[in-house]
């Protein structure tokens, strides 16, 4: 997440709130419970943004994890292209092998 979309978020946080605050006003709430129950909503958003933000992290659907797999898959994809099909061929035999041993369904992947 870049700065500015973090202060783009805080900013959206406290226009929410103002706006809760100022419909319960209008809706017929005296200044202290309009208060009250605007910072109820908004702790209910936070809470539930943290929980979306921490199931992403348990997850490990963040961008940081993203652009890392994405690097592996695109090194171990170099590394294959520069193999001569003779190691290619090496390499699937051992995979092979090695799916035999654990008992895994062999399909041809690579």
């Amino acid at each position: 997440m870049r700065r500015i979309d973090a202060i783009g978020i805080s900013l959206g946080v406290f226009a929410l709130g103002g706006a809760v605050y100022t419909g319960l006003n209008l809706a017929g709430l005296d200044n202290l419970s309009a208060g009250v129950w605007s910072q109820v909503v908004l702790v209910l958003v936070l809470v539930g943004w943290t929980a979306t933000y921490l199931t992403r992290v348990v997850g490990k659907n963040m961008t940081y994890d993203q652009q890392l797999r994405d690097y592996e898959d695109a090194v171990l994809q170099k590394r294959l292209d520069e193999m001569s099909p003779e190691e290619v061929a090496a390499l699937q035999a051992e995979v092979a092998q090695e799916r035999r041993e654990k008992g895994e369904v062999i399909s041809d992947e690579l």
